[in-house]
Order: C-alpha cells, then structure tokens, then sequence
C-alpha cells in the first residue's frame, strides 16, 4: 500500500519471493516529474543523504550513475555550503560527505521507472485501501476502493500473503488492525510545531553560484527560525523558511521574502530580494516526529508489515525520510535473505523499526530541546541526560574541528553508525580540546579542494 519510495522499494525487495507483487497507490502516476498530491512535501526541498546513496546503490545498481545523468545537484559538505549550525558558521574544509538536491519527483520517477520494469510487479492506480482483510491472527489482503468509478461502489477485496502499509504518515493502518481485532502500536510522538514555507527561484546575482552551490540555517533552541536554498536539477534553487508554531511562516508574495530577514543573517533576504520568483510558495505544517511500535509483544497479526513513514516519521527539516525508506528496503532485503533464521512478521519488523533508529534519535533529540514541544516521548532517563552531554560537546566542536566535524557529517548523513561518535581520536577532541574558532560571518569559499568518490561512482 503506497506508490512513493519506501513502497515502491519494498515491492522491488519483495518481488524477488514472490509470484506476484501489487502497488496500491491513490494518484495516478504523472508521466514524467511532476508533483503529485500523494506526496505533499514534494514542492519542499529533499535531499538524499549518503547513506541512503548507498542504500539505492545496492537496491538498484547503477542509480546514482542515473541520477547524475538527469542533473541532480550533488553538493559536498561543507565545502559547497554556507551553514549556520548551533549559534556558528561551518568552516569550509574539504568536503568529507555530499547529498543531492534535486526534486523529489525526479528521484521518484527514476525508482518508479526501474522497480515498475519488473514484470513482477503490478500496480493498482487510481485505488486506495480502506481496510484490511482478516483476523486478530493474520492479514490476508486490504479492501481498494476505486477513487475514479462510482464513490458509492463498493470496496473489493485483493487477497494477499503479505500486506506491506508504506501510506505514509498519515497511515490508516491502525484503525484498520483494531477493526479485524488486531492490537494497535503504541505511538511514540515528539512534536516542535514547526512548518515552513517553499518557492522555486532563479539568482539573478549573488553567493549562490560559483564556489557556493547551497545556504542553509538549521533551527536551535536559542535561534528558532531556518531557512535555506538548494540547487536543484535545472539551475533554480529552491528556498525554504520555517519557524515554530504560532509564527509559521507566509505563503503570500512580500512576506514570504520579508520572513527571512528572522534568520541570523541577511544574506539570504538579500538574494530574495534580487531574485526572481518562479513558483508561488507552498506551505506544510505536519512535522512532528511519530513512531510506531509495532515491534514491541502484542497480538500483532502475521502477514502485515509497516515501512517508512508508515511506520516512523521524521520531522522533515532533517532530511532523512528518503533515505530512510532505501535503508529499511536493504534491511528488509537482508532479514529475508538471513540463511539462519525464519523471515517472521514479528523478526522483520524489528529490523525495519532498527533500520530507522539511527534517524529517530537523531530527529527526536534534536527536536526534545526545541522551546514548546509536546509529546510521548520528550524525557529519557539517567543514560540519556549523560549521552545529551557528550553530544552538546560534539556539537560545539564540530563547527570548527575537523576530526568532529567528520564523524559528526558521517553520522547525520547516515554513511557510519552513532558509535563513531566514541571513536579514540573523536572522544579525545570533546573531551580535551576547546572549541576550535569558526568564521564570524558566512564563509565565501571552500578553505581546500576535493569531495569523496560516491557508491557506484
């Protein structure tokens, strides 16, 4: 259930098991890159980090070769940004990571192109499930209702072995288990009240050319609002504000542009105000942080599974939802295939939830400092607040210190495993060395050269 990537990724995973594999998707897909109304970040920046690269590199060989042939920005960090991060500019060394930037509708149709090649794999468009078929102890299909016939028809049923719900954050699919006697997830929620506000631009002058491919502010408790602009495919940039609830951001022409003058800097208002607008600006409001534990002991039923942000959602200013949907394809890919053990519902499960952990914490702690967030999940206990420690001294170093900064990038771009964090080197500079001094104003060029190669390259 769900035709965007986590969905269309599970399908090409699971097609290698079975006779038959069906994508229910809502939209009808667009020929080409359009946006579509199932997707409603997809006017909003994306970025795709390295370790999601990696994960679609191994998914689908050859895609990053695909994604470079269609024009998709590929930014090396920090050496083609300007970042305002934790009250500092970064410094510009060498790039040690990069992302992409283009649009999320060209990375879609790039997986929907070569997962759909697969004669394996059907797809129902046009067709929402409503329900699921079976009992407290196995699913065993869903209900479609044909959202372009007769509203008044009745759902049909599409019997299935296994059900996977990649529908998004708005999933359905609790309701839909309580319905059949099945025990709902017990949701896990961190929520800041941010929203921000997107417009297409194209630079008429100014830093975002050159040796300066993107410009980004990252909120913080001591400075709430953001913003930036990344390039995207066809040499515009896409800009993005955002701020907490209660001063969310305009959609309306002047005041979309007088919004960013609430970031630390003016250099961003100062390109806005000399360059030229392409698209209106598109708001979006749903950002809170949601897991579901559909791993933990319960009367979860068999033959029903959960991925992406169906099963964990991030608050999108992190970047990681993308990436994420890859990696929960390559762990659901690898608990299948695990030679030692039977691929349970339950055991497959557990590996999706794990694959996303590294993000949640990530997303979730960052977002428990923000001033008035509310949720689930906003305490932690003694080995929380000593980790919350060590990490506010990651953080202050990692502006200006280059063996933090490192480690830092590897872990937020989930390329490394949060334990790189507590490498030798890594532990001696936090703990040892104060702060390294960092740019007073927003560094113009990259201090060295070279980016690293990329999976696939």
């Amino acid at each position: 259930m769900g035709g965007s990537l986590a969905g269309l990724l599970a399908a090409h995973v699971l097609a290698g098991y079975a006779d038959r594999v069906t994508v229910v998707e809502r939209d009808r897909f667009p020929d080409g890159t359009a946006p579509r109304p199932g997707v409603p970040q997809g006017r909003h920046p994306h970025v795709l980090l390295q370790g999601g690269q990696t994960a679609l590199e191994s998914l689908l060989p050859g895609f990053l070769a695909e994604l470079r042939a269609a024009g998709a920005p590929r930014v090396g960090m920090p050496a083609d940004m300007v970042l305002w991060q934790d009250g500092r500019w970064l410094r510009r060394v060498p790039s040690t990571t990069h992302f992409y930037t283009g649009s999320r509708a060209q990375l879609e149709e790039l997986v929907r192109r070569r997962v759909l090649a697969n004669p394996v794999v059907g797809v129902a468009e046009g067709a929402e499930a409503v329900g699921l078929l079976g009992d407290a102890s196995r699913v065993r299909g869903v209900l479609l209702r044909d959202r372009s016939g007769d509203a008044g028809a009745e759902p049909r049923p599409l019997e299935a072995d296994l059900v996977v719900d990649a529908t998004g954050a708005g999933t359905k699919a609790p309701q839909w288990l309580a319905a059949i006697g099945a025990e709902t997830p017990r949701e896990e929620t961190i929520d800041t009240g941010l929203a921000y506000a997107s417009r297409v631009y194209r630079g008429r002058k100014g830093v975002l050319d050159g040796e300066t491919l993107g410009y980004y502010v990252y909120p913080c408790p001591d400075q709430v609002h953001g913003g930036g602009a990344l390039p995207l495919e066809d040499g515009t940039h896409l800009v993005i504000v955002s701020g907490l609830r209660g001063d969310e951001p305009p959609t309306d022409d002047d005041a979309f542009v007088t919004y960013a003058k609430r970031l630390p800097h003016p250099l961003l208002h100062r390109w806005l105000d000399e360059a030229e607008p392409l698209s209106p600006a598109f708001g979006y409001r749903r950002t809170a942080n949601v897991r579901r534990r559909y791993d933990l002991p319960g009367r979860s039923p068999a033959g029903f599974l959960a991925t992406g942000d169906a099963l964990c959602t991030f608050n999108p200013i992190y970047g990681q939802g993308m990436a994420v949907a890859a990696m929960s394809a390559v762990a659901l890919r690898d608990a299948l295939a695990d030679p030692r053990r039977t691929p349970t519902t339950r055991r497959v499960q557990r590996a999706l939830l794990a694959a996303s952990r590294q993000a949640w914490d990530i997303s979730a702690g960052a977002d428990r400092k923000m001033p008035g967030a509310v949720g689930t999940a906003l305490t932690g206990g003694p080995a929380d607040r000593v980790a919350g420690w060590y990490l506010r001294r990651v953080q202050e170093r990692s502006p200006g210190d280059p063996v933090v900064g490192r480690a830092f990038r590897a872990v937020l771009t989930l390329s490394a495993p949060d334990t790189a964090l507590f490498a030798p080197p890594v532990v001696r500079a936090v703990l040892f060395r104060p702060p390294a001094p960092t740019p007073t104003e927003p560094p113009a060029a990259p201090e060295g050269p070279g980016t690293p190669e990329e999976p696939g390259a």
